[in-house]
């Protein structure tokens, strides 16, 4: 029925040098499978189409005249699918090596799946738990608008629309992604209309990076707006109960006034970074990274040549006494950048990715 096993679909709005390096990662993960990967431009002004189409021909690139948001954008590359799967993965996502391999025979194994989500860390290395959520519940609502589940379970009611596994059956059947909503909402109303459909969602704890964007944060107070503005469409559509919006609004308009304020998050003082790749490397990283961070302090080096990256997995103390990280690839795969991140104590730690293909020092946004 389908001609190939996955079909990746990837929306981009201005977030040009965090898509060429979530493509890298792409690639390095669709190695040796049958993949076709979309990336649906939403009228970007950085000059990302033609930076794309220069730095990957091989993916099929749709340019939008308008930002048509996230969902429409979705459904323009879902309609051109040939994949038994689908995924809907973020700009702003790094993935591992065996990611795909690793959904793929899952649900495989699974045929009640209808999706699947997965473990997604901040640049700071710290679990975000909107990569479990569950539907929502009136009495838990105003201010915990989305309840997140405990690590130890499998299913996962909601799916994060930054990495979003979905069988296409189960996509087509449900008519693809709701156009009214256009940026939030939309893998709510999915997660939703998959599991009333029979489907069932599950949770993996495969490693991601989900930097999210400057607007993309829960104290930033356009998102909470739009954010809460997505679930009322949402509560609208499914009838939910009028006392049950009354609190929605609640929330929404308090949220809004007591964050419009937020100061923004500021990096340290004092930074001390610690640079792992192979020696050959060096210099050139130092210097990128002293010109785009004139305040460190000091650049240190973890060789690969002679130190194994699990070793600084283990040497925690060594390691812990830096602010910064800068991860070089190739010569570390992605797997075990996320492998470090998520097993590094120090949550405070701002991680960076030096990509030697593309000669650039991409970071985590303050």
């Amino acid at each position: 029925m389908y001609e190939i096993k996955l079909s990746i679909v990837i929306v981009n709005y201005n977030a040009k040098y965090l898509l060429e390096q979530c493509l890298y990662s792409v690639q390095a993960a669709a190695a040796g499978m049958d993949v076709e990967v979309f990336v649906v431009d939403n009228h970007s002004a950085d000059g990302s189409p033609a930076y794309i189409r220069e730095r990957f021909p091989q993916i099929t690139l749709i340019e939008n005249e308008d930002n048509h948001g996230f969902a429409k954008a979705s459904n323009q590359a879902i309609r051109l699918c040939r994949g038994e799967y689908v995924l809907l993965l973020h700009p702003d996502t790094v993935i591992g090596e065996e990611s795909l391999r690793t959904l793929c025979c899952f649900m495989d194994e699974h045929p009640e799946a209808g999706g699947a989500g997965v473990k997604m860390l901040d640049g700071n290395g710290v679990f975000l738990s909107e990569s479990r959520r569950m539907f929502l519940k009136p009495k838990r609502f105003a201010w915990n608008v989305l309840p997140y589940r405990s690590a130890g379970r499998q299913h996962a009611d909601i799916l994060s629309e930054a990495f979003m596994f979905v069988r296409h059956e189960a996509l087509d059947r449900a008519g693809g992604l709701d156009e009214s909503f256009f940026r939030h909402g939309a893998d709510m109303d999915l997660s939703y209309r998959l599991a009333a459909d029979g489907w069932r969602s599950h949770y993996l704890p495969e490693r991601i990076l989900h930097y999210k964007s400057k607007s993309a944060r829960c104290k930033d107070a356009e998102y909470i707006k739009a954010f809460y503005g997505a679930m009322l469409v949402f509560c609208k559509k499914y009838h939910l109960c009028s006392r049950l919006l009354i609190r929605l609004t609640t929330g929404w308009k308090t949220c809004c006034a007591m964050l419009s304020g937020t100061p923004k998050k500021k990096p340290p003082k004092h930074r001390r970074l610690l640079a792992l790749c192979r020696e050959d490397n060096f210099e050139t990283i130092k210097t990128v990274c002293l010109q785009q961070m004139p305040e460190l302090e000091f650049v240190n080096l973890w060789n690969l040549d002679t130190e194994r990256v699990t070793d600084a997995v283990c040497r925690r103390n060594q390691v812990k006494s830096f602010t910064d990280y800068v991860f070089c690839h190739p010569d570390m795969r992605f797997e075990q950048m996320l492998l470090l991140m998520d097993k590094t104590e120090n949550k405070k730690a701002v991680y960076h990715i030096y990509n030697i293909h593309g000669k650039r020092l991409v970071s985590h946004p303050y």
